[in-house]
């Protein structure tokens, strides 16, 4: 159980103070209610910009890492399709100091060109290394536009084309920043050996006279089912052939969420999973094979990736998984399974809650949702999970029509070269 208080300033800002004198440390945690779900699809890429945009100096401040590295704290940042998040882990007794830096940039950016031009760079070195130039770094750039027909989903968190950002005005960048980074499209999570009154007064003193923005009212497009089974392929100098297979599911906090979120770990989640078993272990097809799934706010996807072992087919192993997949739809997990799979993620959620900065972000994440009590709910929804609620996961989601599949093929040497 994540205790809490709560507050919310005239200017919108909602926060919430966790205490817990355990510990001599704080974590101030800023979530902004944008990700690049909320981009215009001809300006993709902003909101992860605008991340490292952010320690590039505000107004009164040219160098964030500085202060915050002086009274031993850390600082970090990162950004998804639904949120930009931006913590900060120090002694609590330093604690005015991350409310000193997070208010100064939430005022305004320096907006200074030098640093626009480093930021870009930045970012167009990490859309080479980290999706061009790595063994299968491309594999969202091509999964998300099959999977994702009508949703912003369907261009990943980097951008849909680093043209967007090599274009990027300092009007555009400014545009940006005035409608999502204010106050009222913020929440703030203070936890730690903090008090709820301390918390109330340096919000108020530091955050209360920043203006709100303009309501920003989401409105996007609803992914339409998927009746028909999509596939391409692809192909690139990477070690092996790798099959990869995505399915539309529930999002995070929808029923039927954690329902999908166990049977991925009964079909992938270590060397006891079914397909592990079947496929790696008794045929030897595979190399290595996992399942997981992407936890997007609104409907997200379930993914089986396979590296395959020399001379097996992409086809012949594409068959070997759909086999595995609609046994389990047919007859669903067993109770073996079911048990195992939920000890394992009850125990990881309580693991996850021993560390301040993950209970402060678990508050964040589910408040920015719609409702913060939800972060105290995970372990009952998946404590009262039953084999029937896994077996109505995987009629419902493991459907062939429901499948996007990718077949990345691996380029001999020679290949390569032509």
């Amino acid at each position: 159980m994540i205790r809490y208080k709560q507050f919310t300033l005239d200017n919108g800002l909602k926060v919430f103070v966790h205490e817990d004198f355990s510990t001599p440390m704080a974590a101030v945690n800023i979530l902004y209610n944008v990700g690049s779900r909320d981009e215009d699809e001809e300006r993709t890429g902003f909101a992860h910009l605008f991340e490292h945009l952010m320690f590039g100096g505000s107004q009164n401040i040219p160098n964030y890492d500085i202060p915050v590295q002086t009274v031993g704290g850390e600082n970090n940042a990162f950004t998804s399709p639904d949120i930009t998040n931006y913590y900060i882990t120090l002694p609590a007794d330093n604690v005015e100091t991350a409310f000193w830096l997070e208010s100064d940039r939430m005022l305004s950016l320096s907006f200074d060109p030098n640093v626009l031009e480093v930021q870009r760079k930045v970012v167009i070195e990490e859309f080479k290394q980290r999706y061009l130039n790595q063994p299968y770094g491309d594999m969202w750039l091509k999964l998300r536009p099959l999977a994702y027909q009508a949703h912003p989903y369907r261009w990943a968190t980097i951008g849909k084309d680093i043209e967007h950002i090599e274009r990027a005005t300092m009007d555009d960048v400014q545009d940006f920043f005035f409608r999502f980074y204010r106050p009222n499209n913020a929440l703030m999570v203070v936890a730690g050996a903090v008090t709820f009154e301390q918390v109330k007064v340096l919000a108020e003193k530091w955050f209360g006279d920043i203006p709100a923005g303009p309501s920003y009212v989401r409105n996007l497009p609803k992914e339409p089912q998927q009746f028909e089974a999509r596939h391409i392929e692809t192909s690139a100098s990477v070690p092996l052939d790798s099959l990869i297979k995505v399915f539309h599911m529930p999002g995070r906090y929808e029923e039927g969420f954690y329902a999908a979120d166990l049977l991925s770990d009964v079909l992938g989640r270590g060397k006891s999973s079914r397909l592990y078993q079947k496929l790696l272990k008794e045929k030897a097809l595979f190399n290595s094979i996992s399942a997981s799934i992407t936890s997007s706010l609104d409907p997200g996807l379930m993914m089986i990736k396979g590296n395959l072992n020399p001379g097996v087919s992409l086809e012949d192993a594409d068959f070997a998984v759909q086999e595995i997949l609609q046994e389990m739809a047919e007859f669903g997990a067993t109770h073996e399974e079911v048990t195992k799979v939920k000890n394992q993620s009850e125990a990881s959620l309580a693991f996850s809650e021993v560390e301040l900065l993950n209970r402060a972000m678990n508050l964040a994440f589910a408040a920015n949702a719609g409702n913060v009590d939800w972060a105290n709910q995970d372990a009952e929804i998946i404590r009262n999970l039953t084999v029937d609620d896994i077996h109505a996961a995987a009629k419902n989601i493991l459907r062939p029509e429901n499948a996007s599949t990718l077949y990345y093929r691996a380029e001999s040497k020679q290949e390569s070269l032509v």
